[in-house]
């Protein structure tokens, strides 16, 4: 598949079939992540994998994952992340949606859906999770077998909208 139908047929899935991911599918998906690029290559990022049905449980205290049978837990580690020295902006946002891209796109490629959750209770997941204080919860990525019947229309805003060259 060319990368710019991939990044075309790609969308957020909030239904999903009960069918569980095979490991070889996830293991791929956790790999495209592991070899995604991060500031000064520090790797800052730790990912945590939910796939168990009482931690599935646990995780819905938390967000909601649309019923989703894998989902993974991306965490930051503010200790060693890069950071700017003229403002000291952490990069752990940027790495970790980096990283979270990478898994999104190549669950896509495995003819997996997935979407991306911001909207989540991080004290409960740090809870439920043992997450320890040097790591903050930046995203889910919930993944699994589509459900839905057909992709939702896209509707993006033009490239005169979106592209300035050479001021805005």
């Amino acid at each position: 598949m060319e990368f710019s139908e991939l990044i075309t047929r790609r969308h957020s899935v909030r239904t999903y079939l009960s069918d569980k991911v095979e490991p070889e599918k996830r293991n791929a998906i956790l790999e495209a992540g592991r070899i995604a690029p991060t500031a000064a290559n520090l790797q800052p990022i730790k990912v945590l994998v939910v796939e168990e049905e009482t931690n599935l449980v646990k995780l819905g205290k938390a967000a909601n994952i649309y019923g989703a049978p894998l989902a993974f837990i991306v965490c930051a580690d503010h200790t060693t992340a890069w950071q700017r020295p003229f403002d000291q902006k952490k990069t752990t946002d940027i790495d970790a949606s980096i990283i979270t891209d990478h898994m999104m796109l190549q669950a896509e490629e495995l003819c997996l859906g997935s979407v991306w959750i911001c909207y989540f209770k991080p004290d409960v997941l740090k809870t439920e999770f043992n997450i320890p204080d040097n790591l903050e919860v930046i995203n889910i990525l919930a993944v699994g077998y589509s459900g839905e019947t057909k992709s939702p229309d896209k509707i993006r805003k033009g490239m005169e909208q979106f592209a300035f060259f050479e001021h805005l």
